[in-house]
C-alpha cells in the first residue's frame, strides 16, 4: 500500500479498508489490547463483558460512558469494527433494545458478527455494511448515536453529522470519541496514510471540529472529557513505532505533533 493518502474520498475510503483489514488480520494479544481500553476509559466489568477479538486496541476514548443509554432504546455505531462499544451498548439497552453497528470493511463486519455469535447476541446486535456519510437506516429512527475514533477517518464530515442529524429520532443524543487537533500539522504528516489510519491525518481543527457539529443542526453541543492523544495512544506502542519508522520522524518529532492532537468526548441532542 502506499506511503501516501489520496486527495479522493473514494480512493481514500479504499485505504483506509485496505488499512483496517490488516489491523483485524493483525489484531494485538488480548493483554495488550487490554491495557490500551483501560487507558481510554473501559473498566475492568466492560473488559470481561465483551467477547475474546472484540477488543482491537484501537479507539480513543470510550463512547458508552458519555451519557447511560436505557433499556429498549435502538443505537447506532458508526464505524462499529469488531464490535465492542456495540455489545456494550447491547448490555445497556438490554433484550427489548437493539443496536446497529455500521461498517464499510468486509473484515471488520465478518469479525464482529462472528462476535456476536459467541456471545449469543445476533438478534439484539446487528452489523450492516455503509458508508457512515450514507447510513443504511431509515429516518427519525434511532434514541443514540455512538462513535470511537471513526469520524475523523471521513472526508466528508459533514455528510457524516448531516446523516446522524437524520437518523436521529427528536430528542436523540450524539455520543462521539475523537480526533481534534489544536493546530496544523505539517504536510508530511497530513500526507502520509499511517497518520491518517491512525486518525490524526484526517482531523480537523477543533473549532470547524464543533462547528460541523453545530451546523448539522445539533444542540446542546458539550465536551465531556478530554485528554492529551499522546495519552491515549503513547509512542511506545508497536503500531505507533512502525508508523513513525514509514514517515521518517524521529521520538522528539513525534511527541511535538502528539502535542497539537486532543482527544475530546462530545455529547449533542438532536
Amino acid at each position: 500500500m502506499t506511503s501516501l493518502r489520496s486527495n479522493e474520498p473514494e480512493t481514500l475510503r479504499d485505504q483506509v479498508r485496505e488499512g483496517y483489514t490488516r489491523i483485524v488480520q493483525d489484531a494485538p494479544d488480548a493483554a495488550r489490547a487490554d491495557e490500551a481500553a483501560r487507558r481510554l476509559g473501559y473498566d475492568e466489568d466492560q473488559l470481561r463483558a465483551v467477547p475474546e477479538g472484540a477488543n482491537l486496541g484501537v479507539g480513543c476514548g470510550n463512547p458508552t460512558a458519555i451519557d447511560a443509554l436505557k433499556p429498549g432504546e435502538t443505537v447506532v455505531d458508526l464505524g462499529s469494527g469488531a464490535g465492542m462499544d456495540a455489545f456494550l451498548a447491547a448490555r445497556q439497552v438490554g433484550p427489548e433494545g437493539h443496536v446497529i453497528g455500521v461498517d464499510m470493511t468486509d473484515a471488520m463486519l465478518e469479525k464482529a458478527r462472528e462476535n456476536a455469535r459467541k456471545v449469543d447476541l445476533q438478534d439484539s446486535v446487528e452489523f450492516r455494511k455503509g458508508h457512515i456519510e450514507e447510513l443504511p437506516i431509515e429516518d427519525a429512527s434511532v434514541d443514540a448515536i455512538i462513535s470511537n475514533c471513526v469520524i475523523n477517518l471521513s472526508p466528508e464530515k459533514d455528510r457524516v453529522y448531516a446523516e446522524a442529524y437524520r437518523v436521529l429520532k427528536p430528542g436523540g443524543r450524539l455520543m462521539i470519541s475523537d480526533i481534534v487537533l489544536e493546530r496544523e500539522l505539517p504536510q508530511k504528516v497530513i500526507e502520509s496514510i499511517d497518520a491518517y489510519l491512525g486518525c490524526v491525518g484526517g482531523a480537523s481543527l477543533r473549532s470547524e471540529y464543533l462547528d460541523t457539529i453545530a451546523k448539522a443542526g445539533f444542540s446542546e453541543v458539550r465536551i465531556d472529557r478530554e485528554s492529551s492523544f499522546a495519552e491515549a495512544i503513547p509512542l511506545e506502542d508497536p503500531r505507533v513505532r512502525e508508523a513513525m519508522e514509514r514517515m521518517q520522524i524521529g521520538e522528539e518529532e513525534a511527541r511535538s505533533f502528539a502535542s497539537a492532537v486532543t482527544s475530546l468526548q462530545i455529547f449533542a441532542r438532536k
